[in-house]
């Protein structure tokens, strides 16, 4: 047996509201929905990519913008003007201004072979910002996860050409910039819309079983350059210093030099000066050149005595026993 049940919606409506009433309510009800889903802000820092039936359509600058509601079109996001980056190998905890790390769990992405088959731990940061938002959203799938093996691909190529020293010491910044460069181009041809602005060795070391070895070599190499470095101080005292004394003595030799030649044209031109003057007057010229002989010899001889030919016991005069003999 059934029964039939009919319900009257006029029984139900508010005494005071009239059918009119109730479209005007669903109408503004309506029109809030098409505001609230068509308006939306932009932040500073960010750009808006919309897509119309899930394609490209436009892009709008920061501040209140519109699209077309109930999904017609989507709008995603991009921080543009934001500097973002990834860690390799470690971990930020905690940022501030003594910003915590951890390196525990990461060993894959910074264990590392270098080009003389040496391994090194190198921890390092990629800052990157968002060139063009239509690459970085569409052309490549998983954008940040693509960049980040990219990343990790580069460096481990780059650190492979190099030595373990340089990758620890002197060639940190030149593999730095090398790793940006590639990166980059790699980026272009990926088409990922990003722009890498820098590359940081965060840090570089052994790995932990090998580190004591490697102190040890690293300990070595600094003492042979110690004693390199007191060898070359000591060559740059000795070499300057014997090489100033050669001069010298090839300076004083050749003055020597000069000096006795000098000296040999000077008493060349002398005698031929006094043979000029011999042959005009021989007689004369030879009585003057024995009295000037004679004025030098007497000067260095101490007692004088001038006696004539025929004077006799002239011998007590000498004093022989006071003065010994002259």
């Amino acid at each position: 047996m059934s029964q039939n049940f009919t319900i009257d919606l006029e029984k139900f409506k508010p005494p005071h509201l009239k059918a009119g009433h109730i479209r005007w309510i669903i109408l503004i009800i309506l029109g809030l929905i098409l505001i609230y889903s068509s308006a939306f802000t932009v932040e500073t820092e960010e750009v808006g990519v919309i897509l119309r039936f899930g394609k490209y359509n436009r892009t709008v600058d920061p501040g209140l913008n519109f699209k077309l509601p109930l999904g017609l079109e989507e709008v995603y996001k991009v921080p543009v003007e934001s500097q973002l980056k990834m860690e390799f190998g470690f971990r930020t905890v905690r940022p501030g201004v003594r910003s915590e790390y951890a390196s525990s769990g990461y060993e894959q992405e910074s264990i590392m072979l270098t080009g003389d088959l040496n391994a090194a731990d190198v921890e390092w940061i990629v800052q990157y910002r968002i060139a063009d938002p239509e690459k970085f959203l569409f052309r490549v799938r998983n954008t940040q996860e693509t960049f980040r093996a990219m990343s990790e691909a580069v460096t481990r190529e780059v650190v492979g050409d190099r030595t373990v020293n340089e990758v620890l010491t002197v060639g940190r910044v030149e593999i730095a910039n090398n790793i940006q460069d590639k990166l980059q181009e790699m980026c272009r041809q990926y088409e990922t819309g990003i722009r890498v602005e820098q590359v940081v060795l965060q840090d570089v070391n052994p790995p932990d079983p090998v580190k004591p070895a490697f102190n040890e070599v690293n300990e070595s190499q600094q003492e042979r350059e110690k004693l390199i470095n007191e060898a070359r101080s000591e060559y740059n005292r000795i070499i300057p210093n014997a090489r100033g004394e050669a001069e010298q003595t090839i300076e004083e030799a050749q003055g020597y030099a000069l000096e006795r030649v000098n000296r040999a044209m000077g008493e060349a031109e002398r005698f031929n000066q006094l043979y000029r003057e011999y042959s005009k007057a021989p007689e004369v010229t030879r009585r003057r050149m024995y009295l000037e002989t004679m004025n030098v010899v007497m000067n260095n001889v101490g007692r004088k005595l001038i006696t004539d030919d025929n004077a006799a016991g002239i011998l007590p005069l000498f004093q022989l026993d006071k003065e010994g003999k002259k």
